[in-house]
């Protein structure tokens, strides 16, 4: 008889703890910091009004300049210093728990009050742009200091609205696309579905646990968890189209106003990211679509499939292979890898657990997926949702990475450390490398197979998959200029970009339509997709410069990290000897990838 496994409960699971900051939502210390927070708005309000910090005529650079940038800047760190925490604070909640309606409340007010900072950086920027940063850079040592964020944000002014318009649309952004994204996400955090065991037993599962039995040992549990998913996503799609429609329909809007040719040419601006380099990587991806697709009919061909591989094989465990590791096995991969490295990066696995960073199982009313988020100095959040699977376990060492990287940040202003997402990934994937490559050094036969299964799942899942949602993002953008889109338009498009992206490597009879309505990042942002491919292509690349001198790459590499922020991702390739515009650093990555399906399929034939 088929059962699910006795995984532990999501109350045996890690909980994290953000009571150092406040004690509840009924501390006094946390009634001030939100009183704190709409006074120190209004207070950088009176500054910037009071210092005329707005657009202006070019002319020369006054000493008056300076000390007006050096107070603006000081009083944007400070501000954010303090904001930073208690936004965390209360998504620490919201996150996990949208029942709560109070936190909900919270949230809504507290992004109220912060949304009155973003007139306020537009105004920055066109200041910076009429005046010129290199000029104020002689007179204000804040700009000196903050010289790459702020010439960035002067190149900004090109694509702004009329500070009235800014304005206005800081102030629609919490009944806009903000309270769009928060119905995406409290429909689905909340969603159910009903599974269809194998033994009988029809276990109604919060949607997140129902994913996570993608990885499960037993194909019927798999397939059932992928039937369940298939008539229960239906429930929510219009909620989730109509949220869709409202996002991108005003980031059409708004993206039009400040004079992008698109919405994408705006992803690329914020993520410090140029066409060149963009173009160069996705040459690669799409030249390597037919290595993905030739693997993944080899995983098919070890689960018994004559063809392609059906979406709900996609994260199984080899038949062979162990299916289940414990929560404390899998800090234990984790923690081995990282101590191989060494330097402060060993620790970061045991203080994480023993400050109570980590908040690990899924359970009804938190979101799906996997986050980190900074919190007080250089303590972060790392948001899971454990499975016991292989895959559950790189999962943590990239949520672990993201913490590592905010300990190097945490010496920087806030300004100086607001890391495009691009960028962000960069400790991530590297530290899930320093996983991946610790394990194929030690392992043989089929345990190394099972391994690079569950790398190459990922792999996979980052530049096809990602590719897929590039593909549907596009064209959602160019339909909602003309209308908007229903549920039915909405899972064609992604069936669409599923084919063009898998090709004959995925059974399409098996596809999975809702994707759209399932994925947070299509509400909170635009076009996040691709820098989680540049990422890992660019976290390979490190690994191979980590692997010729690890020593000369540990002195630099922290310093980097801190520099994340401040650089362009041109710069910080750079730093390292990367030239990211050209297709053949991206093509040296993909190699890498290419290599380990030769491996991978090398062992199939001597093992499976």
């Amino acid at each position: 008889m088929t059962t699910l496994d006795p995984q532990p409960t999501s109350d045996d699971l890690p909980r994290w703890s953000v009571t150092d900051l406040h004690e509840s939502f009924d501390a006094r210390s946390f009634a001030d910091s939100m009183d704190r927070a709409s006074a120190d708005v209004t207070r950088l309000e009176a500054l910037f009004d009071e210092h005329g910090i707005r657009a202006t005529e070019p002319r020369p650079v006054t000493a008056a300049d300076g000390a007006a940038a050096d107070a603006a800047i000081s009083a944007i760190n400070a501000f954010q210093d303090h904001a930073g925490p208690l936004e965390a604070y209360i998504y620490a909640t919201t996150s996990t728990d949208s029942y709560n309606e109070r936190a909900e409340g919270l949230m809504g007010e507290f992004t109220m009050s912060a949304d009155r900072e973003r007139p306020l950086v537009s105004r920055l920027a066109e200041w910076l742009a009429s005046l010129g940063v290199e000029a104020l850079a002689e007179v204000s040592p804040q700009v000196q200091e903050h010289l790459g964020p702020l010439q960035k944000l002067a190149d900004r002014a090109e694509h702004q609205m009329s500070e009235a318009e800014e304005g206005l649309y800081a102030e629609l952004r919490s009944t806009g696309s903000s309270a769009w994204g928060q119905l995406q996400h409290v429909v689905t955090s909340q969603l159910t579905a009903t599974v269809s065991m194998p033994d009988g037993t029809t276990p109604s599962l919060p949607m997140a646990a129902v994913r996570g039995l993608a990885s499960h040992a037993d194909p019927a549990v798999r397939r059932a968890a992928y039937d369940a998913e298939m008539l229960t996503w239906p429930n929510v799609a219009p909620a989730c189209a109509a949220a869709m429609n409202g996002v991108k329909g005003e980031a059409n809007v708004v993206n039009r106003r400040r004079g992008w040719t698109s919405p994408l040419d705006a992803s690329l601006f914020g993520n410090s990211v140029s066409r060149a380099t963009f173009d160069a990587m996705h040459h690669a991806v799409v030249a390597s679509l037919p290595d993905f697709r030739a693997w993944m009919r080899s995983k098919a061909k070890l689960h018994g499939h004559d063809g392609p591989l059906p979406w709900w094989d996609m994260f199984a465990p080899l038949p062979f292979a162990p299916a289940e590791i414990s929560w404390q096995e899998g800090l234990g991969i984790v923690r081995t890898a990282f101590g191989a490295y060494g330097g402060s990066l060993a620790g970061i696995v045991d203080r994480a657990v023993d400050e109570q960073w980590i908040d690990a199982g899924p359970r009804p009313g938190k979101g799906s997926g996997a986050f980190c988020m900074p919190f007080i100095d250089d303590r972060s959040l790392v948001f899971l949702n454990w499975s016991g699977s292989v895959d559950s376990a790189q999962t943590t060492a990239h949520e672990l990475g993201h913490a590592y990287h905010n300990t190097q940040l945490a010496q920087r202003t806030p300004m100086q450390r607001a890391v495009p997402m691009a960028l962000a990934e960069t400790a991530s994937i590297f530290c899930e490398t320093l996983v991946v490559e610790e394990g194929l050094q030690r392992l043989t036969g089929r345990d190394r197979l099972a391994l690079l299964d569950t790398d190459l799942q990922g792999s996979c899942q980052v530049v096809v998959d990602i590719h897929s949602r590039f593909l549907f993002e596009t064209e959602v953008f160019a339909r909602r200029q003309r209308r908007t889109l229903g549920v039915s338009e909405l899972n064609d498009l992604m069936l669409q970009a599923q084919r063009d992206a898998y090709g004959d490597g995925l059974d399409q009879e098996t596809a999975h339509p809702y994707m759209w309505a399932l994925k947070p990042h299509y509400y909170g942002s635009h076009f996040y997709n691709w820098p989680y491919t540049y990422g890992l292509l660019f976290g390979l690349g490190l690994y191979a410069k980590y692997q010729q001198d690890p020593q000369r790459f540990q002195a630099h590499y922290d310093d980097a990290l801190s520099r994340a922020g401040m650089n362009s991702a041109e710069e910080l390739g750079a730093v390292f000897g990367f030239d990211v515009t050209d297709a053949e650093f991206w093509t040296a990555s993909l190699d890498v990838v290419r290599a380990r399906i030769a491996a991978y399929d090398q062992l199939v034939a001597e093992v499976a």
